[in-house]
C-alpha cells in the first residue's frame, strides 16, 4: 500500500461507497418475458465500456432497481484472468437504461469520493497487483469478491484534493489520446500508400527469383531443445519485418542440412502451411547472428538483387493484393490451408525498377519512423502517467486546491 499523509485516511472501500454484486444469469432469465440488456465482463474494458456487443436476460422491477446503473458507477471485472481482474471503468450511460451481471461488481461512490478519483485508485491497485493479492482462482478464472474487495483500505482524501488529482490525470490522458489518434491516422496512411502498388503493370514474383521456392527441414520433436541451431518456424514472424536473431527454439542438425536448409540475409521466408487467414504471411531475413535453419512449414526463396529491393518485396508481401492472391490458392486440410511453390512463383509483382522500389521504401520508412516516434511518446506518457498516479494518491506529490 501507500504511506498516510496529514489529510489522508484509509477507509474500507465499503465505507466510502456501495459495493454489490450483479445478478446471475440463469435459465429463468433467459426466458424471462421482459428482457433488459446488461453489462458482463466483456463490456467494461479499460477505463471505458464497450456497448456494442450488449446481452439481454429478465429483470423484475425490484431487479431493476437493485442492479440499475446510473452514471458515476464504477464497475469492475469480478471474474476475469488473474492479471485483469478488477479492470474497471465509469458508467457512462443513461440512469437505469442498463443493468450488471455477477460477474461484475458494482461500486457506487459516496458524497465523499469523486467517481473518477476512485476509478484512478482501482487502477492503481490493478497495476500494483492489489486486486490479483485478494483474488481467489478457480482453475483459469480469477474471482475478486464483492466482500474482499469492499474491505480493501481506500485513500480518502478532500474532495478538492480528489478534483485536482483527476484533473492532473486527464490532461496527461488527454495527452494519450491525442497521440494514439496520430498513430491511428498513420497506420491507414501506410495502408493507403501500399495499396497505391496495386496500381502498377504487374509481373509474376518468379521474376525476381533466382532460386526457389524450397521447403525447410522437418525434425521430430525430440531433435529440439536448449543447444543445437535456432530455426525459424511459422510462430517466429507475424508477416512484415522480424528479428530472427532471438526468441528462436533451437534444433540438432547435421553439417549437411544446415548447408541445405541454412537461410541468409535478404531470403524471402513464406509460410506455406497455416490456418487460411496466415498461410503466405512472409518476412525478409534481415540480419542473423549465427547459422539459422528454417522448418519444413515455410517455403525459401533466394531473390535476384539487381531486379529487386529485399525489403520492396516484403512490404509488397503484405499489401491486400497478394493476401487476397494466396486465400484464392489456398488447398484446405482440416484446420489448416496451404500453399505451394508454384503459388508462390505465380504470386502477382509490380513491374518496378530498384530506383522506384528505393524512393517508394523511402517514402514508407518516414511513415514507420513517424509511427515508432509518436510510439514511443505513447509509452512515455504511459509511464509518467503510472508513476505520477501512484505519487499523487500516495501524496508524495501533493496538487494545489488554492485556485
Amino acid at each position: 500500500m501507500w504511506g498516510e499523509t496529514d489529510d489522508m485516511r484509509w477507509v474500507p472501500v465499503g465505507e466510502v461507497g456501495e459495493v454489490r454484486m450483479g445478478k446471475q444469469l440463469s435459465p429463468n432469465s433467459r426466458s424471462a418475458g421482459e428482457q433488459y440488456p446488461y453489462l458482463r465482463v466483456a463490456n467494461v474494458l479499460d477505463g471505458h465500456i464497450d456497448y456494442s456487443d450488449v446481452k439481454t436476460m429478465g429483470f423484475s422491477s425490484a431487479e431493476r432497481k437493485t442492479y440499475g446503473l446510473v452514471p458515476g458507477d464504477v464497475l469492475l471485472n469480478e471474474g476475469q484472468s488473474l492479471e485483469l481482474v478488477g479492470r474497471s471503468a465509469i458508467y457512462d450511460g443513461g440512469s437505469g437504461e442498463y443493468c450488471f451481471q455477477n460477474t461484475l461488481v458494482r461500486f457506487r461512490p459516496g458524497p465523499m469520493v469523486l467517481p473518477k478519483y476512485a476509478q484512478a485508485v482501482f487502477k492503481r491497485w490493478l497495476a500494483t497487483g492489489v486486486f490479483a493479492g485478494i483474488a481467489k482462482k478457480t482453475t483459469s478464472i480469477a474471482h475478486l469478491g464483492g466482500d474482499r474487495f469492499a474491505q480493501l483500505l481506500f485513500p480518502l482524501i478532500s474532495l478538492e484534493r480528489q478534483r485536482r488529482i483527476v484533473e492532473v490525470l486527464d490532461a496527461v490522458t488527454e495527452s494519450e489520446r491525442a497521440v494514439g489518434a496520430a498513430i491511428a491516422k498513420l497506420g491507414p496512411l501506410r495502408g493507403a500508400f501500399l495499396a497505391d502498388l496495386a496500381g502498377h503493370e504487374r509481373t509474376q514474383l518468379s521474376a525476381v527469383i533466382v532460386w526457389g521456392p524450397q521447403n525447410g527441414l522437418y525434425k521430430s520433436a525430440e531433435s529440439y531443445g536448449e543447444t543445437g541451431l535456432p530455426i525459424v518456424r511459422i510462430s517466429s514472424f507475424a508477416g512484415g519485418p522480424s528479428d530472427l536473431t532471438r526468441g528462436l527454439l533451437r534444433v540438432t542438425a547435421s553439417a549437411a542440412e544446415v548447408r541445405r536448409y541454412g537461410v541468409a540475409a535478404g531470403d524471402l521466408l513464406i509460410n506455406r502451411v497455416n490456418t487460411p487467414a496466415l498461410v503466405g504471411k512472409s518476412t525478409v531475413v534481415s540480419r542473423l547472428q549465427e547459422p539459422t535453419l528454417f522448418e519444413s512449414n515455410i517455403m525459401r526463396c533466394s531473390l535476384d538483387r539487381e531486379k529487386v529491393d529485399p525489403r520492396f518485396v516484403e512490404a509488397w508481401m503484405s499489401t491486400s493484393v497478394v493476401k487476397e492472391y494466396f486465400a484464392s490458392r489456398t488447398k484446405p486440410a482440416v484446420s489448416q490451408a496451404s500453399i505451394n511453390s508454384t503459388d508462390v512463383l505465380a504470386c502477382p509483382f509490380p513491374s518496378v525498377g530498384i530506383p522506384e522500389q528505393r524512393k517508394f521504401l523511402s517514402q514508407l520508412d518516414a511513415i514507420d519512423v513517424r509511427v515508432a516516434y509518436e510510439t514511443a511518446e505513447l509509452t512515455k506518457l504511459r509511464v509518467l502517467k503510472q508513476g505520477l498516479t501512484g505519487d499523487l494518491l500516495s501524496g508524495k506529490v501533493r496538487v494545489d486546491t488554492s485556485a
